[in-house]
């Protein structure tokens, strides 16, 4: 890995609500690290993904969706998103190409902010047009992919799907010859820079987002808040309070009788064993604060909008 031609480098992957990027994330790892759920705007941290090889070690980025930025939980979310911009050494712009061929108007408002501020970029750009497993009459892409490049001239275009596969080996060269030469800076076996508690959570709150489908408010979060090992029984034993912000909506989640959040504990407890190789005790508490999402303080206790402290205490 210290010979000159091993090249390594920081990729951001941005662009607007539901493209698809972290399913392009856990697609090119080979491993779920970042959630993925219908709903938009799911990612609201910077999830770092390590893909290594023989001849490189990408770190992705998986940021999260750049859109109207209303509110202080919007707004720290965005920001998130440009802070992890500033240390890539590639820009890659992901969109949903199925999503423009079927509603055109939307694709204007989705690429403004990122147009503005990559415009006069001078690092590589790779722009990808995901989901082209959902087009059916593949001609319907040309005249988006010549729109694509007169929007951004000097990126190069790559139409994808990441949930099938479609088009990443390309994209992948592609990224490995534009990435410095350098050391690798983790691991081969290291896949992500997160915290297992952050991973827990995030799984507890997937979790909810696909139980709980339209039912379940946006404003939703998961804190750990007791994280207990006891190797003697194979054990780790987690308390996680699911915050929301009306009585109404804590009763949303709890269920009657307590029926979805059993289900979600029980679905999040399997994947949080599975992900950590030990059994689980999984106690799940939902509490009402109201106005969380305006609440920066608590914002930040929570790490949403920035990169997760990496230690897992």
């Amino acid at each position: 890995m210290t010979s000159s031609t091993y090249r390594c480098g920081w990729v951001a992957i941005m662009g607007p609500p539901n493209a698809g990027k972290s399913t392009l994330l856990n697609t090119l790892l080979g491993q779920k690290i970042a959630i993925v759920t219908p709903k938009a705007q799911t990612t609201r941290n910077r999830i770092t993904g390590i893909l290594s090889d023989s001849d490189a070690q990408i770190i992705f980025m998986d940021t999260p969706g750049i859109h109207a930025t209303r509110g202080k939980m919007n707004r720290l979310m965005s920001q998130a998103a440009w802070d992890a911009s500033k240390d890539a050494d590639i820009l890659m712009v992901m969109l949903d190409a199925e999503l423009y061929l079927r509603r055109p108007e939307y694709m204007e408002n989705d690429i403004k902010p990122l147009l503005e501020a990559i415009k006069a970029e001078t690092r590589p750009v790779v722009v990808i047009a995901n989901k082209v497993d959902l087009i059916g009459d593949k001609s319907k892409l040309l005249p988006l992919m010549e729109q694509l490049h007169e929007t951004w001239p000097l990126a190069e275009l790559f139409p994808v799907s990441a949930l099938n596969k479609v088009g990443l080996e390309s994209l992948i060269t592609k990224i490995k010859r534009e990435l410095p030469e350098n050391e690798a800076q983790f691991p081969e076996d290291q896949l992500s820079t997160l915290p297992v508690r952050f991973m827990a959570a995030e799984t507890i709150r997937e979790k909810l987002f696909l139980n709980l489908h339209q039912e379940l408010p946006y404003a939703i979060a998961v804190d750990i808040e007791n994280w207990e090992e006891d190797p003697a029984r194979e054990l780790t034993i987690i308390n996680a309070a699911i915050y929301v912000m009306r009585s109404s909506q804590k009763a949303i989640v709890i269920g009657k009788g307590g029926a979805n959040l059993k289900k979600i504990g029980q679905a999040a407890r399997l994947e949080i064993a599975e992900m950590i190789g030990t059994k689980v005790h999984l106690e799940l508490w939902v509490k009402v604060r109201e106005d969380w999402i305006e609440d920066v303080g608590f914002l930040h206790s929570l790490a949403l909008g920035g990169a997760p402290e990496s230690s897992q205490e």
